[in-house]
């Protein structure tokens, strides 16, 4: 579904990404895991549009991946970005359709039920302005706007981020939950332990390369991983 090679991007002549290669199949859930500042945002923002592509390829369903974000959101790559970015002075209802005002338009009103069956909290808040729900609704929110547009695929960046630990549970398993409805889905967490445990594979990103990957049951009872995020030493583990 999702080809990346060699890919090479940043910020103006500041390079973050650098040489990366990624590949997610349909109806899989593929977990890029890595520390605060090694580029996993900078990798979702070029791989949604937001950032030029500096050097290497990228392609979605066999095809170039490219052009501008409204181009790549209606080919089906939808991307719930990292701190939510709701629409705070919007109600919740105002905020999920906007989710389709560039895909899945003409299914709008049976997406939103749908996201009310998913998420019965946003039902029940559904007048609220958006600014004024709590942390884990505006989550569910930010990832009831992105279903909205029926991806093909979703990018989750840091969905746990901020969440208190019943709601991190909640959290993964919707993933979860959302993948079993055949829902393929980039994960993009530092949450290592949780999304090793719904991945199906995963990479370890280090200095906007990546460093390890493969099956994630496999990096779950990988010693360098175990070191390197849960500061346990090989006999430790």
């Amino acid at each position: 579904m999702l080809e990346v090679r060699g890919l090479s991007a940043g910020y103006g002549p500041t390079q973050i990404i650098r040489g990366l290669d990624l590949d997610v199949a349909p109806g899989k859930i593929v977990a890029v895991l890595g520390a605060n500042g090694v580029g996993k945002t900078t990798l979702n923002k070029t791989l949604s549009g937001l950032l030029p592509i500096q050097a290497g390829d990228i392609r979605f369903e066999g095809q170039p991946l490219g052009g501008d974000a409204a181009d790549i959101l209606e080919r089906g790559l939808v991307h719930v970005p990292e701190g939510r970015k709701i629409f705070p002075n919007m109600t919740v209802r105002e905020n999920l359709e906007l989710g389709s005002y560039r895909r899945a338009k003409v299914r709008r009103a049976a997406n939103l039920e749908k996201m009310f069956v998913q998420f019965p909290r946003l039902r029940e808040r559904s007048t609220q302005r958006a600014g004024t729900l709590s942390g884990g609704e505006q989550q569910m929110l930010a990832i009831g706007r992105g279903l909205m547009a029926e991806p093909r695929l979703l990018i989750l960046d840091e969905p746990s981020l901020g969440l208190s630990p019943l709601l991190v549970e909640e959290m993964f398993a919707l993933i979860r939950r959302l993948n079993a409805e055949g829902q393929a889905i980039l994960l993009v967490e530092q949450n290592v332990v949780q999304s090793l445990e719904v991945a199906d594979t995963a990479y370890i990103i280090e200095n906007g390369s990546c460093s390890l990957s493969g099956p994630a049951s496999e990096l779950a009872g990988n010693p360098a991983v175990l070191s390197a995020y849960l500061g346990l030493e090989i006999g430790d583990a």
